[in-house]
């Protein structure tokens, strides 16, 4: 098997102005922002067939995201790239995106939902039951920012353990604000109904043996393949995993086979 070969599916992508305020954000902010044409150019040149995306307008500025406009935007910008499926967001402090995301998720170019409890600003003890009611009303599978004190790991694994039907996927894996870098492998070690995966999309990925390490733990079944592009650059993450010190099979599992079990998808 040659694994560059593989047609990658990217569960974890954004595309818009990446918008991060303070000192010295200037040059980050703009190399961190891309239009989705960029993020399919460079989905391409990770050899990556499909990428999920939610805008940066939905999430940004910290705590004055415009959820409700960026979910319009990016159910008219999928259409447009047949490359791209779209992550509906979901912010419980703004009841229009239940309303809009009872709709959207009806739409075949929708994957599920993203929520992101750090940009808009609650914590996921307080607002996860309704997120969750609301994702097993509509067996959804859902995307969300993990590695924050609003967003820790082990506190999705009661939600996801009442609620089955719900698919959760934490992002970033070894994402932490108390340097242990394995809350999202002990959250998914830790639920009971095996409805919980992580991904790869954290810098933290880049550290040797992290990679290797989490497939160890829980298993290749279990971990997806995101580049959070284009925060980071997408052929880096492509090739973390290409070369990483694992079974070829167990990096076809990571890069495509376990996104198409999950999304049921026929690519």
């Amino acid at each position: 098997m040659n694994v560059c070969e593989i047609e990658a599916i990217d569960v974890h992508a954004h595309y818009g102005t990446y918008h991060r305020e303070g000192d010295n954000w200037e040059l980050a902010n703009r190399f961190m922002s891309s239009g989705p044409d960029v993020v399919v150019e460079r989905a391409r040149m990770a050899n990556t067939c499909l990428t999920i995306v939610s805008p940066f307008r939905a999430l940004m500025p910290r705590l004055h995201g415009d959820p409700v406009g960026g979910n319009e935007e990016a159910e008219r910008v999928v259409t447009e790239y047949p490359e791209l499926r779209q992550w509906v967001v979901i912010d419980p402090l703004c009841p229009e995106t239940y309303i809009q995301a009872e709709r959207i998720l009806q739409q075949p170019t929708c994957a599920g939902i993203k929520i992101h409890p750090e940009e808009h600003g609650y914590p996921i003890k307080e607002h996860g039951r309704t997120i969750f009611q609301f994702a097993a009303k509509h067996q959804a599978i859902m995307l969300t920012h993990t590695g924050g004190e609003n967003s820790l790991p082990e506190e999705f694994v009661p939600f996801a353990d009442d609620f089955p039907e719900v698919r959760l996927i934490l992002a970033h894996i070894g994402c932490t604000i108390d340097n242990d870098l394995g809350h999202q492998v002990r959250a998914v070690q830790q639920s009971k109904h095996g409805n919980m995966f992580a991904d790869t999309s954290s810098a933290q990925s880049i550290l040797p043996g992290l990679i290797e390490w989490a497939v160890k733990e829980i298993g290749p079944e279990r971990i997806l393949y995101g580049s959070d592009t284009p925060v980071y650059f997408a052929p880096m993450h492509r090739t973390r995993i290409n070369q990483a010190e694992i079974d070829d099979a167990d990096k076809k599992r990571i890069l495509r086979d376990n996104a198409v079990t999950l999304f049921k998808m026929t690519i």
